[in-house]
């Protein structure tokens, strides 16, 4: 339960701030283009793509619910959900890194060749919708481990915790460091996303189609909360099998050392860096 609901708040804390740093970017592109008779056009894009993506979570929700007493059918759909939610929950964790510095550019590019109220409806449809979908995929594979009052209250206490950080910024001039933020809440996901991971060998191998490293390791005695606090974080179960440690284990190497090259820092070349000493010499000196 605690894990789901700090999942859940993670998410959507982080989705949610993208989604309005987003939205600030596109409003600030329509400004400098003279262009904010296109506003209403793009809050239909915004509004739609938030439909869009409850609507589509629940009839996936719904249409496996409708086939729960087929067990293979459900397993089968849950283990395929947690795969794509794995895949979501990583590539948006690196396009994020990877675009965070571009990101005011490219949305200045679109919106100057947009020329109609339904160009900018359609790129604030499919930036918003992106964030929107990723969440519902990942809300549907948590919907399988617990109730959905949990997954309601992660999800509008995330909401609300970045409506509030966007009042602080936008509106109070409250300056956050985007860059610390997304990285913490990249590396939180990753470990999300190996959870899911883990819990989709599980059903892999119960579905006997991966019967190799079956093996259970021996059970850690934890107490209850520390034990759903683990299953959420990083996938733990009461008897992990041999695959699904090294599974994991390997899912978090390689992307680790992926995230951990995109948010290095720039190396400062030797001549640059004498000219800055220099630089600082004199400035000193003066």
């Amino acid at each position: 339960m605690l894990a789901t609901f700090f999942a859940q708040f993670v998410l959507f804390l982080r989705e949610g701030l993208e989604a309005s740093l987003i939205i600030s970017l596109l409003f600030a592109a329509l400004r400098q283009l003279d262009q904010m008779r296109q506003a209403r056009a793009v809050w239909i894009g915004i509004v739609l793509a938030i439909i869009g993506s409850v609507v589509g979570g629940l009839v996936i929700y719904f249409t496996v619910h409708e086939y729960g007493d087929n067990l293979t059918f459900k397993t089968i759909f849950e283990t395929a959900t947690y795969l794509v939610a794995v895949v979501l929950l990583t590539t948006m964790t690196f396009w994020m890194q990877q675009h965070s510095r571009t990101m005011k550019k490219e949305i200045m590019a679109k919106a100057s060749t947009a020329s109609s109220g339904l160009a900018f409806g359609l790129i604030a449809f499919s930036s918003v919708g992106r964030e929107g979908l990723e969440s519902a995929f990942f809300t549907v594979a948590f919907a399988f481990q617990a109730n959905p009052f949990v997954l309601l209250s992660g999800a509008l206490a995330g909401l609300l915790a970045s409506i509030g950080l966007c009042v602080l910024i936008y509106r109070l001039g409250y300056r956050l460091d985007f860059r610390l933020f997304f990285r913490v809440m990249g590396l939180l996901l990753l470990f999300f996303a190996g959870g899911l991971l883990g819990d989709a060998i599980l059903n892999l191998q119960q579905l006997g189609w991966l019967p190799f490293g079956t093996q259970t390791l021996e059970q850690v005695p934890y107490i209850d909360t520390l034990r759903d606090l683990l299953h959420g974080l990083v996938g733990y179960t009461d008897a992990p099998t041999v695959l699904q440690i090294t599974c994991y284990i390997a899912f978090l190497l390689i992307t680790g050392s992926i995230f951990a090259r995109m948010t290095r820092k720039p190396t400062v070349g030797p001549s640059s860096h004498s000219g800055s000493t220099s630089s600082s010499s004199s400035a000193a000196t003066g």
